[in-house]
């Protein structure tokens, strides 16, 4: 029994003795295992609090104050990075780091910088702006040079914006700031559709208004204030050129109710007999006249005749 025990002692004995093992020797403590042991736990101890957090205010308190989705996802996106920064500082500490000696790291780091690291350091910075100055949120439909979908997060380094086919394009955050952004949801977001609708010149225009009135004021996602409204364009090479112009409530839906109203426009049509015209050439074509050396020229063999060439085609757009 004693021999199991002094086994268990020097067991123990041997497990202490290498976590305190120094890693990394310093002027005040040594490093051990023990304290990188530490420093992980409580840094894994902090992305824990930091999502129970935010998972608690996201379904009470911001659950019952009905803020927006960009402005709810700032709040948690600030609560995590204030925690993490905590867990930093707690866990320099631990490594018994002199925190006025940072001021030589970040002086290297600010070399690192210039040198190889400004685009990250632009994107992190941009990415503050995004949160703080939010022209851009959580849920928003932009465009970003050709890029377009919905934003789904706006992390440190980058943006993920979700397009309609359900792919996920990481942007760099600095792309937002430096460069043109259209944000369709920015603001009020009721957005105006332009339709350009062409009819036959036989039509009557009256009632091919009519018509595209009618089938706006049926569509359920078209919104009736501000009314609907059709403006003649102009005459057009083939065909008189009308504009429908409605309103709707959500960017998102832009290319659905686009797409139902060109059905239900073609549908109208079929129904009351108008037509959609499309480019046609009408070609003529006007023999060249007989010249002197065609004219007195004589075959060799067979009956005299006449030779004619074509000398051009004119056509005209209808």
């Amino acid at each position: 029994m004693k021999e199991v025990a002094d086994r268990l002692e020097r067991l123990a004995a041997a497990i202490g003795d290498a976590l305190n093992y120094p890693i990394i020797p310093t002027q005040t403590r040594p490093i051990t295992v023990i304290t990188l042991l530490g420093v992980g736990v409580v840094l894994g101890v902090a992305f824990w609090i930091s999502r129970r957090l935010q998972a608690s205010l996201r379904s009470g308190l911001l659950a019952r104050l009905h803020l927006e989705p960009g402005l709810e996802f700032s709040i948690l996106r600030f609560l995590h990075y204030a925690v993490l920064a905590l867990a930093i500082f707690f866990a320099l500490e631990m490594l018994h780091v002199d925190l006025t000696g940072l001021a030589v790291v970040a002086g290297i780091l600010s070399v690192g910088i210039g040198f190889g690291l400004q685009n990250l350091a632009s994107n992190f910075i941009s990415g503050i702006i995004l949160l703080i100055e939010r022209p851009i949120t959580v849920g928003d439909k932009v465009t970003v040079g050709d890029v377009d979908g919905l934003v789904r997060a706006i992390n440190m380094r980058s943006t993920e914006i979700v397009t309609d086919d359900n792919i996920s394009i990481i942007v760099p955050n600095a792309e937002f700031i430096s460069g043109r952004v259209v944000n369709w949801s920015h603001g009020d977001p009721k957005l105006r559709l332009r339709l350009p609708v062409g009819v036959s010149y036989g039509s009557d225009v009256e009632h091919v208004r009519r018509l595209l009135l009618d089938v706006a004021g049926r569509c359920a996602d078209v919104l009736a204030d501000p009314p609907p409204g059709v403006d003649f364009v102009r005459f057009g090479q083939s065909s008189l050129d009308f504009e429908l112009h409605v309103w709707i409530a959500d960017p998102r839906d832009r290319e659905t109710v686009t797409s139902a109203l060109h059905f239900a426009i073609r549908a109208a049509f079929l129904e009351e007999g108008i037509e959609i015209p499309f480019p046609q050439y009408d070609l003529h074509f006007r023999p060249e006249p007989p010249t002197e050396t065609s004219s007195s020229a004589q075959p060799t063999t067979g009956p005299e005749r006449s030779v004619g060439h074509t000398r051009g085609v004119t056509g005209r757009l209808r």
